[in-house]
């Protein structure tokens, strides 16, 4: 029996999901190979978990489990400070280190690809994340980056994050006069919702408000909300926008972004027993919290019409790194590829030892020990590989009308 193509097993994947914005998806991921990589994390570990010459025998970790280029980029913490940190926690689970390294590793060679970096500068700068990766590990101590420990594109880049007002963002996305402030609907980010399911969310969120653990959102009143479009791999699940105004400040606003927690696609293939959750957002606000250094603002979860999802404050997407700009350089892409591998063993050290992960000294024994190195590399390039093979067969399906067939 023949297996399922590509296109049959993406398809399958996002069966549960809305079609008509699955199929949004479904463009973005045929912008090119790495966008397509980024949207079927699903396809990767199905496919690892079949492959026997990889090294799985490595510590358990928490790991954010879709580890890749843009699942790092500055944030502001509920200290107000800037941060540049792992910031998408969506898949993340007790994972083999190995896995959460090939994903990364994988990332940085077929993103590169797609930017036309020859290919031997490309493995320079794969094999210098995991060497940095190892030292970091080595050390036994967990690190961090804000503007003034960062260096070179990392520190100019948090610094401009650092610039950027509150207001701005507001101004971007809501309309302001002298007695109310609503967001604005575009169409394309921000969708509006059906009448009666706006008039219940904020019903919902007002209580929700008002018993909040988070002292600062207890002071708080909800004052519009809308759908939100985000991301690649997210396109699809249930996401809205909260616009709050403080009550201690008249007209101080807040964007709140309240995402649908899902289960990790890594679920069916990861072969570690997993923590009993309350919930999916449970899972991804405690592994998020304990990897990062500081706390993402506003992070909590909340359960609405039955749909567990996790809430923290809105963050600009023009806080990522543009690559475009960073590989004009050599210097920072070695910069950018150092302080990644710093913050992949950092999260996984500040994390040992809890519910499963390897403690700190077994760490340091990963990093002491250069066997696994060559077969996970090896691994990282055949599979980038098979991403390219891949993706040039969705593109071809897509293009012809495989995902607007009508099902029987």
């Amino acid at each position: 029996m023949q297996p399922p193509s590509v296109s049959a097993r993406i398809e399958a994947f996002h069966t549960a999901l809305p079609q008509d914005k699955v199929r949004l998806k479904y463009g973005l991921m045929a912008e090119n190979a790495y966008r397509f990589f980024r949207g079927t994390c699903h396809l990767f570990y199905e496919d690892l978990s079949n492959r026997s010459y990889f090294p799985h025998r490595s510590p358990q970790v928490w790991g954010c489990g879709d580890l890749h280029l843009e699942n790092f980029g500055s944030y502001k913490a509920s200290n107000r400070y800037v941060y540049f940190d792992q910031n998408d926690f969506d898949e993340a689970v007790l994972l083999p280190a190995t896995w959460e390294l090939v994903r990364v590793v994988t990332s940085i060679l077929v993103a590169f690809k797609s930017l036309s970096v020859k290919e031997e500068k490309v493995m320079a700068w794969a094999r210098f994340f995991l060497n940095t990766y190892c030292k970091t590990l080595r050390s036994g101590k967990a690190k961090h980056i804000e503007a003034r420990l960062a260096k070179g594109i990392v520190r100019s880049f948090l610094e401009q994050a650092g610039r950027r007002k509150e207001k701005e963002l507001l101004q971007n996305q809501t309309a302001k006069n002298k007695k109310s402030c609503s967001l604005v609907v575009d169409n394309e980010k921000r969708l509006a919702l059906k009448p009666e399911t706006k008039k219940t969310l904020l019903a919902h969120m007002a209580d929700w408000l008002t018993n909040s653990t988070d002292k600062a959102l207890r002071k708080c009143n909800v004052v519009d909300a809308c759908q939100r479009m985000a991301g690649t791999g997210s396109v699809g699940v249930k996401r809205f926008l909260l616009l709050v105004e403080s009550e201690e400040a008249q007209h101080h606003f807040l964007l709140l972004d309240m995402k649908e927690a899902r289960p990790s696609s890594l679920v069916t293939y990861n072969p570690l027993p997993q923590p009993q959750w309350l919930s999916e957002a449970e899972r991804i606000v405690a592994i998020q919290s304990r990897s990062q250094y500081a706390t993402t603002a506003h992070l909590s979860t909340v359960v609405f019409d039955g749909v567990a999802y996790t809430i923290q404050e809105l963050q600009p997407e023009e806080d990522k790194l543009d690559f475009t700009v960073v590989v004009r350089h050599e210097k920072d892409v070695l910069r950018v590829m150092k302080d990644m591998a710093l913050l992949t063993a950092s999260a996984q050290l500040r994390s040992a030892g809890r519910q499963g992960s390897a403690i700190a000294d077994d760490l340091i024994a990963f990093g002491n020990d250069p066997e696994w190195q060559q077969q996970l590399t090896q691994y990282a390039i055949d599979y980038a590989a098979q991403v390219d093979v891949d993706y040039r067969s969705f593109l071809h399906d897509y293009q012809n009308g495989f995902f607007e067939r009508k099902k029987i």
